[in-house]
């Protein structure tokens, strides 16, 4: 980003599309990274212990937090419509860009958030009170 700031050139609505269009190439470019070279312990590296403690009370009041139960509801939901949600939803995308960077046209972008938005809702009504699997019981 830093080096194609110069080169950049819009109002703040094409930045933010801008930013997340290179936020999201390099997620994809690390989990394709990350299946090409997976971390295999061997050796003495096996036998180091658990560098994952237990979560401390911050950390369990965080994941009781209301955004972390609706990204994780939104993580329920198919890949592509995750997707678009969380670009149209929550980074405040507008639908042409969202469209773009998803490579669909601006009105299946549109019946996709929608159609995900109601599936989300249904859920909530549901089971207003369902814990998910990323909540500390």
């Amino acid at each position: 980003m830093v080096r194609g700031l110069s080169a950049f050139d819009g109002d703040l609505a094409a930045f933010r599309a801008w930013l997340f269009t290179i936020a999201r190439n390099r997620a994809i470019d690390q989990g394709r990274a990350r299946t090409r070279r997976p971390v295999v312990p061997v050796g003495a590296a096996a036998d180091l212990p658990d560098t994952h403690p237990a979560p401390s009370a911050e950390d369990e009041v965080v994941a009781l937090d209301a955004t972390t139960r609706a990204l994780a509801r939104v993580a329920t939901l198919p890949a592509v419509q995750a997707e678009m949600v969380m670009l149209r939803v929550v980074a405040g995308l507008e639908v042409a860009d969202v469209a773009r960077l998803v490579g669909k046209t601006p009105g299946a972008v549109r019946v996709a958030v929608h159609r995900a938005l109601q599936t989300l809702a249904g859920t909530l009504a549901q089971h207003p009170r369902a814990r998910t699997d990323r909540e500390v019981v």
